[in-house]
């Protein structure tokens, strides 16, 4: 409740905050408080802050101390906690439990979807609070599994980096060198990808392509179809037929069951039916690392089809489907996509032209399986380590609520 004077005549720096569903922070641009209309507060790194709207999602976190004095808006309440009493990163997690946030779902107030939650109702809400040394080892046991989960996520970026530089190496090819780049740099007209900084960024820095062992090509001497999907708008009630989510592929496998009803109409379903080795690439999205994504469908898909934010890619019988949706994830691909892609009203796009004019190496079949088999057997490794991260996780969270309720024994009590 400490307001930030703003006094106009002595414009000064107000760091503003931005507070995700994870409960992590970071700060918004250095002059973005400046340019802010309402009453904006004080928060001080150690004190707790959360959404009035988002805390049900978990939006609450910890001032780090390394961010110094913070301000927000009014939509967040700053507390400091009484380090007598209570330790900040226990509130934190008592927050976040699923206990707490069922009693705060039963207060939310305001209109649907921009739902409230008052600090006056927060606050005669009742919760355990244990000494100070039981809340230290609530925390500490939070912390070791968040550390183990942190070696286990750098394990399974060691191990996508090693996909990508065996993919290039079976093909001949060195990995670029990942490096910032300069404000300023310099193109000549002949490498010149298009207008904008971006795409000549990526097409300078990406991946030689012709200096690897095999004949390069483009998406018009290998891909049989490249067909945009469904525009037809879902249907609000059950059907036979369902079409899938955008979200279905945007992970870089496919997810059948990120779908929803569509009408079923015999058009739709001869047009944009899936079956067994095609590849769906993501035509547009927010988000530009996104567009161009692809996710392989394993098996025919008769009551399935595919929206209109989707590209649907069939091969011919010089490459394989599978060494296609892996290739189109390696750098030098992406380089290409992300180059292409247009902005309109916040999405980045491609189009069907985009995807035949891809360039890519492409080896002889046999090698081809060589090099989706051995990039299969990595997804495999990395499949195991997210699914036993994800087990691992879901237990650690559920024990540490039990410690918070008193159900778990806690080693200092």
């Amino acid at each position: 409740m400490v307001p930030v004077d703003r006094d106009p005549s002595s414009p000064s720096t107000l760091p503003l905050l931005t507070l995700h569903f994870d409960g992590e922070m970071e700060p918004r641009d250095v002059n973005a408080g400046d340019h802010f209309k309402g009453r904006l507060f004080h928060a001080d790194p150690g004190d707790v802050v959360y959404s009035k709207i988002d805390v049900r999602n978990g939006a609450i976190g910890i001032i780090p101390e390394n961010f110094g004095r913070m301000c927000v808006s009014s939509e967040y309440p700053v507390y400091s906690v009484d380090p007598k009493i209570a330790e900040a990163r226990y509130i934190k997690l008592l927050f976040r439990t699923d206990a707490f946030r069922r009693k705060i779902n039963s207060m939310i107030s305001g209109a649907s979807g921009r739902k409230r939650v008052q600090p006056t109702d927060l606050q005669t809400v009742k919760v355990p609070l244990p000494r100070l040394s039981i809340q230290r080892e609530i925390v500490a046991a939070w912390e070791s599994a968040q550390r183990a989960a942190a070696d286990t996520a750098g394990k399974i970026e060691q191990l996508e980096r090693d996909i990508e530089s065996r993919f290039l190496a079976d093909l001949g090819l060195k990995a670029s060198i990942r490096a910032t780049m300069p404000k300023m740099f310099a193109v000549s007209w002949k490498e010149l990808a298009r207008w904008g900084v971006q795409p000549n960024q990526r097409a300078v820095t990406s991946v030689d392509i012709s200096t690897g062992k095999y004949t390069v090509v483009d998406g018009r001497d290998c891909l049989a179809e490249v067909k945009h999907g469904c525009s037809a708008s879902p249907s609000p009630l059950p059907t036979s037929l369902e079409v899938l989510k955008i979200s279905a592929v945007t992970r870089g496998s496919f997810d059948p069951d990120e779908r929803k009803y569509a009408f079923d109409v015999p058009r739709y379903r001869r047009e944009f039916g899936l079956r067994a080795d095609d590849v769906l690439m993501c035509r547009t999205n927010g988000t530009l690392a996104l567009v161009g994504m692809s996710a392989l469908v394993e098996r025919d898909m008769s009551n399935l089809i595919y929206p209109d934010k989707v590209i649907r890619v069939r091969c011919r019988s010089n490459i394989l489907a599978s060494y296609f949706w892996k290739l189109v994830q390696m750098s030098f691909a992406r380089s290409q996509i992300e180059a292409a892609a247009r902005t309109a009203v916040g999405n980045h796009a491609i189009g069907s032209d985009d995807i035949w004019d891809l360039r890519f190496p492409l080896p002889p079949l046999p090698i081809q399986r060589q090099i989706v088999e051995r990039v299969t057997a990595r997804r495999n490794e990395i499949a195991r380590l997210k699914a036993d991260a994800k087990a691992r996780a879901d237990a650690a969270r559920a024990d540490v609520e039990a410690m918070i309720l008193g159900l778990k024994k806690v080693r200092a009590s």
